[in-house]
């Protein structure tokens, strides 16, 4: 595959997937057409050597494995991890507010955003609705208007003089989406049926609840005098699921290969299928057989835990230490922190530095300065939980948590060539 076909993937990906749920499906859909087949939790596994599987929760999270030729108690998993959701605007349960003649909806901030950037900008409504069809049973489906339905305008420099100067942004007051001209308070979850009714689902009798967020319209472009950056929502971290997705699709069948992309990454990772919670150690489990294949599988094996870097801004250089500033298109970056915000180690790195030597990729390392704060990943979540030796790396980005976000056209496929040959190790 060439660097354009691979890129070319990787911005369909992404355009694809406003939400972690669109993540996984259009995930699930891919794996599919490369021959894994889905399991259910809820079922009883039958296994077979050589064979590919995945399993989705709650519609979020995905586990892909490949089960190898040998037993996993002798030669453990290679896995590589990385999350599905990215910070955002969710839709609040009561939204509708009805002022001045305009409809809005009431929001609240999903993790760490950059709330400015938000500003003008055509919002597309993306998420999973629950419902009761015309036969009374529940149903699920998904939901992408794949247009701008709303917008936050900002307010004129002539009514706030200091706005380039002194402007913060109140998420309580500031945020609700303008949606719409009208002179009645409209009901959200009737608006919800007709968009759905639109998207080409017929059954709708009764909206019930919803996960939605706003996403930006805006399509990945390469931008750049060579076309040598891409800009995007999301790349945190839907570009680190694409490079895990084919990797693994590009792994040697004949090895125990695993692809963990958790939901709730940036809230945290508490609940039922984020990497703080039993996901991803159930499905190994299962794999495994029995406790001591287990402790001894894990014992074998190395997780990979990829998330985006930052890449040194140019205009803001003072904010990296002088030694540590990753480059976009240089290659990926092993992420390090003494405090264990990372979960990278002397040994972990050293194999990574390895595979990049083997099949000719750069690679760069980053710490953060030592007076600001560190952030991290579910490399450090997942190694705690399981006891699995991880490393911390990704590739290097600008804007992280913004609507739109940059990285290197290089990056993506040079990481996949790396993680394609961790896994074929």
């Amino acid at each position: 595959m060439t660097l354009e076909q691979f890129n070319e993937g990787l911005t369909r990906f992404l355009s694809r997937s406003p939400t972690p749920f669109h993540a996984c499906a259009t995930m699930a859909e891919t794996l599919q057409a490369n021959g894994f087949v889905e399991l259910q939790e809820k079922d009883d596994w039958q296994l077979q050597a050589g064979k590919a599987y995945y399993v989705i929760r709650n519609g979020g999270s995905l586990v892909a494995f490949r089960v190898g030729q040998t037993p996993v108690a002798d030669s453990g998993w290679h896995l590589v991890g990385a999350h599905t959701d990215s910070p955002c605007l969710r839709v609040k349960p009561e939204p509708v507010l009805h002022r001045q003649g305009y409809f809005q909806l009431g929001v609240e901030v999903y993790g760490g955003a950059l709330l400015n950037p938000w500003f003008d900008r055509d919002l597309g409504l993306a998420g999973r609705v629950s419902y009761r069809d015309e036969a009374g049973q529940l149903q699920s489906c998904l939901l992408d208007t794949q247009r701008p339905v709303g917008v936050i305008p900002s307010l004129a420099i002539h009514l706030d003089r200091e706005a380039n100067s002194n402007r913060t942004v109140n998420a309580q007051t500031d945020l609700p989406v303008l949606m719409a001209c009208t002179d009645k308070k409209p009901d959200f979850k009737t608006l919800l049926a007709r968009l759905l009714k639109e998207g080409g689902v017929d059954d709708v009798a009764t909206v019930l609840d919803y996960e939605l967020s706003f996403y930006d319209c805006q399509p990945p472009e390469w931008v750049g005098l060579e076309r040598e950056f891409l800009a995007s929502a999301r790349l945190d971290n839907l570009l680190s699921c694409y490079v895990g997705m084919m990797s693994i699709i590009s792994a040697a069948p004949d090895q125990h290969t695993v692809l963990v992309c958790n939901d709730h990454e940036e809230v945290g990772s508490q609940s039922s299928s984020g990497a703080q919670g039993p996901m991803l150690e159930s499905v190994l489990r299962r794999v495994a057989g029995d406790e001591v294949s287990w402790q001894r599988a894990i014992a074998h094996s190395t997780l990979v835990s990829v998330d985006n870097a930052h890449g040194v801004h140019p205009n803001f250089s003072q904010r990296h230490d002088a030694n540590h500033g990753p480059l976009l298109n240089k290659g990926a970056v092993i992420k390090i922190n003494v405090n264990q915000r990372y979960a990278t180690n002397s040994d972990t790195s050293a194999l990574f530095r390895h595979l990049c030597e083997q099949v000719g990729e750069p690679v760069q390392s980053f710490v953060v300065r030592s007076d600001m704060a560190c952030g991290s990943t579910i490399g450090p979540i997942t190694s705690s939980a399981i006891g699995v030796a991880t490393l911390d790396v990704g590739v290097p980005t600008f804007a992280m948590h913004s609507i739109r976000e940059l990285a290197g056209h290089r990056d993506a496929a040079s990481l996949c060539k790396v993680l394609t040959a961790f896994f074929n190790r």
